[in-house]
């Protein structure tokens, strides 16, 4: 990965983790580019890390991986853009927008043999702006070995990969991890405002929460102990965390998060529709 040319098409907050990430893992900024329409964004990240500026057409002609790191909504504009500069040459495009779909992205890369169509999809979350993400892969049947290994490289720069068997489980990914921070905020929010309620100040309220959280979150890393186990250990028979689950259990907890989780799968696979269809 240290030789490899890597460009960024757009510069905003996911591109700018993934770019830091990579300096930390002692890629060279002279092998890494990255543009953007915003000047301003554009300037801030190449003075704050030393990577280079350069163009869409530079990048798509000379880039060995071109992370495409655009709104789903100008996705299509983007990859005709890209497109002349790409087909004379392999390269491999890592794709971080949600609900666009393999198709579409060949379709509007011109995609054939040599010509630019090693395409790997993948689903991010927001954590990896501070390096604990969770992203989710599926590459096409042009990426060869090397290719996936190197976008697996790329990702690692800011949290865990996976690898998923089937496009259409980037959807449940999205359900599940995508938009999972705020699943968990949430419920931090809403623990947050009872403890506050109860007398707790807000200060107090806050730190306990997001330490309860990152502690549970900790715990569940540090074995392969089942969550379930987990939460087993911690309730104690006529205890008060028995009578918390209780009342969660008894507000059918557990349906509510799956009607929630196929709602969101649901939603991915719409927009994705719509993106195509734009």
């Amino acid at each position: 990965m240290e030789s490899s040319n890597i460009g960024f098409i757009g510069a905003g907050n996911m591109a700018s983790s993934l770019i830091h990430g990579l300096l930390k893992q002692d890629v060279a900024a002279d092998n890494l580019w990255a543009c953007d329409i915003d000047g301003e964004k554009l300037s801030q990240i190449t003075s704050s890390t030393g990577i280079r500026s350069a163009s869409s057409s530079d990048i798509a002609r000379s880039a060995d991986v071109i992370l495409l790191a655009v709104k789903p909504q100008v996705m299509k504009q983007v990859c005709l853009g890209l497109k002349n500069g790409i087909k004379s040459r392999p390269c491999l495009l890592i794709s971080i927008a949600a609900g666009i779909s393999l198709v579409n992205l060949q379709a509007w890369l011109g995609a054939g043999k040599n010509n630019g169509s090693a395409i790997v999809r993948c689903m991010p979350n927001t954590p990896a702006l501070v390096g604990k993400g969770a992203t989710a892969l599926f590459a096409n049947q042009e990426v060869t070995t090397d290719q996936r290994k190197l976008a697996e490289q790329i990702l690692s720069a800011v949290g865990i990969t996976v690898w998923v068997d089937r496009e259409e489980d980037i959807d449940a990914v999205t359900a599940l991890s995508g938009s999972g921070p705020a699943y968990f905020f949430l419920l931090m929010e809403a623990m947050q405002s009872v403890a506050a309620e109860m007398g707790l100040s807000q200060n107090v309220a806050r730190k306990l929460t997001i330490q309860t959280a990152l502690g549970a979150a900790s715990l569940a890393l540090a074995g392969d102990e089942d969550t379930a186990d987990l939460r087993r250990r911690v309730t104690s028979p006529g205890g008060t965390t028995e009578k918390a689950i209780a009342t969660f259990e008894s507000g059918d907890f557990r349906g509510l998060v799956k009607s929630a989780l196929l709602d969101a799968q649901s939603r991915s696979i719409e927009l994705a529709e719509e993106f195509g269809e734009n």
